[in-house]
């Protein structure tokens, strides 16, 4: 079996996927179905992950927000029920080859989830560890008898050195939605999105490929995505309820935020994330961010 279950103090189960002989690990909580650690072969950790508060309340990570994401009590939802792992034989087939370490989570709607969907469905999302690779593979099946529409997105929180020191390539041209002006609409004009200040920007028809770029740490997220056509990027800076962390966060999220996914009964919608974790080398001082952008694939 390519993952182990193991249940905590807490009594929280927790998957824990590895790759070998590269020595990096994947660690996700069944619990809402979050990532909350993906460390590379040299044990670095690679995501954001704090808790509130000191309680056991989870901030970070990689997340699936679903169906609504403007809704907190609904997206939020899926995050505090528990997810279960689908022994399928399609792990076995797939990673035969053992270029990756597969687990499949499943979330399947119940009675008691009708106030709040009136449609029934089934969330599988497969998780994949490779070589300096995360991959996520979500799908939604509509189970119910009506059409059933709905927003998909995943939360990436990544582990900077410090925000000032990152930029965002790829989403040069694009118009966005400022969150932070009501959700006017804008054009992106700069060569690439950097920070001195707090971000908050719903990227609409986005490339397949964004590029996260951390200068004093040499490192680079290459994120390629199908199906999820839109991107959020933010971080909340120095707001005081905030304390320090925006120094080393920095969320990018894919997902359909503009428009949403309309499934007749039983059709199935799939989408698709890889991020991988690249070195990244100076030139001049400076990236060719068309490098950097068509790396990793």
């Amino acid at each position: 079996m390519p993952f182990k279950v193991v249940t905590d103090s807490n009594g929280v189960q927790r998957v824990t996927l590895s790759h070998q002989p590269h020595g990096s690990s994947v660690e996700i909580l069944l619990h809402g179905g979050r990532i909350v650690s993906w460390k590379n072969d040299c044990s670095e950790e690679l995501l954001f992950v704090r808790n509130k508060s000191g309680g056991g309340s989870i901030f970070g990570g990689i997340s699936i927000c679903f169906p609504q994401i403007r809704s907190f009590e609904q997206h939020d939802h899926i995050r505090n029920r528990s997810w279960s792992i689908d022994y399928g034989s399609d792990l076995d087939q797939e990673d035969s080859n053992n270029t990756q370490s597969s687990v499949n989570l499943f979330f399947k709607s119940s009675d008691k989830d009708s106030r709040i969907w009136p449609c029934r469905f089934e969330l599988r999302v497969k998780v994949s560890l490779g070589p300096g690779k995360l991959t996520l593979t979500p799908s939604v099946r509509n189970v119910g008898d009506k059409l059933f529409s709905f927003k998909f997105g995943i939360s990436n929180c990544l582990f900077v050195s410090d925000i000032s020191e990152v930029r965002v390539e790829g989403l040069e041209t694009l118009d966005f939605l400022d969150n932070l002006a009501h959700q006017k609409r804008f054009t992106e004009q700069a060569d690439a999105l950097t920070f001195d200040g707090e971000v908050n920007r719903v990227y609409i028809n986005t490339p397949s490929k964004i590029a996260v770029i951390d200068h004093e740490r040499k490192r680079t997220f290459v994120l390629r995505k199908q199906g999820l056509p839109d991107a959020v990027v933010w971080n909340p800076w120095d707001k005081p309820h905030r304390g320090n962390e925006y120094k080393t966060m920095l969320s990018v999220d894919s997902g359909v935020f503009e428009k949403q996914v309309v499934l007749k009964p039983f059709q199935v919608w799939k989408g698709f994330q890889e991020i991988n974790a690249v070195s990244s080398s100076y030139s001049s001082g400076q990236l060719d961010p068309r490098k950097v952008v068509q790396s990793g694939g």
